[in-house]
């Protein structure tokens, strides 16, 4: 963890559109603003792209984003390179980002993480599918996964995070799939209902996906999800929470196939939906995708041991 000066000067950006959460804004720029930090405030409208509102990011000690995965995630793509500390202001539905860098919606808390000046240096995805390029912060996928983000967006509005496990329970018996996986120029033939890459390795109540995925390693981890169903893969889930609390290593591996590599390159014989931290894709299969190592500083408040699975 990298330890700076309180920033004095930041800026705000925030997705009013994102998720249900209640956001108290004005308690959190209050106790920056009694701490004599300058705030500038830039709402994302519907259409303008996250670089255009962060052409002058080098201007300012830190940037807040206020909003979901999407937007997080976005404007973390947006600041690459810049070496800008990033605090994610979790307003969304599933708040994953957030979730991963152990971060909550308090604005007292996030408002103490902010002039804590404290930091972790983080790699970040690059994803390309058609002629559409973007960024990824935890993870990307293709297949059964896709699908459920993609059922979910007019349920996410009545049921919050609940959208995805009813998306989910649609899926009683997703088709299994024959994949092409390209790994650093060697191809891996494979079968499963999904095939997920992923950067950050936590997902709700910050369950691990897998041991060993580190945001910080310069690889993607690449996981072809074999389950014939949803309720198959319940073992997997078991597994998750053992790791999450330290009771032991996997004991079900077999629904899983685990990867490593910095460019990963997946086609399919069917045109597949892609989704990316809980948004949908434009585009569908094939894709490419590749780490940027070191492209990202996250404001958090623990030890990156933390943030590893």
């Amino acid at each position: 963890m990298d330890g700076q000066t309180a920033p004095r000067r930041v800026l705000l950006l925030e997705n009013p559109r994102s998720g249900q959460s209640l956001t108290d804004l004005s308690v959190f720029t209050s106790l920056l603003e009694a701490r004599g930090v300058e705030i500038t405030l830039r709402p994302h409208l519907p259409g303008v792209p996250f670089a255009d509102l962060l052409t002058d990011v080098r201007a300012f000690d830190a940037v807040v984003a206020v909003g979901g995965d999407g937007t997080a995630s976005s404007v973390a793509f947006a600041m690459r390179g810049s070496n800008v500390p990033l605090l994610v202001y979790p307003a969304g539905t599933a708040n994953l980002i957030a979730q991963n860098l152990h971060l909550r919606a308090d604005p007292a808390f996030l408002a103490d993480v902010l002039l804590s000046g404290q930091t972790i240096v983080t790699d970040l995805g690059q994803l390309h599918a058609g002629t559409t390029m973007c960024g990824f912060t935890l993870m990307a996928g293709v297949g059964a996964d896709a699908v459920m983000i993609k059922d979910s967006e007019e349920l996410k509005p009545r049921l919050g995070v609940g959208a995805y496990v009813v998306s989910a329970l649609r899926q009683l018996t997703p088709k299994a799939v024959k994949f092409n996986v390209t790994i650093d120029g060697r191809t891996i033939e494979t079968e499963g209902i999904s095939v997920v890459v992923a950067n950050f390795g936590m997902v709700n109540f910050r369950l691990p996906v897998a041991s060993g995925i580190d945001p910080t390693d310069g690889v993607l981890s690449i996981i072809v999800v074999k389950a014939s169903s949803p309720l198959s893969l319940v073992p997997n889930v078991i597994d998750s929470v053992r790791m999450r609390f330290g009771l032991g290593d996997p004991m079900f591996d077999d629904n899983l196939e685990f990867y490593e590599g910095r460019e990963v390159h997946i086609e399919a014989e069917e045109h597949l939906p892609i989704q990316f931290d809980g948004e949908s894709f434009g585009e569908r299969l094939p894709l490419t995708a590749r780490v940027l190592p070191g492209a990202a500083r996250f404001l958090t408040h623990v030890e990156l041991d933390r943030i590893t699975t």
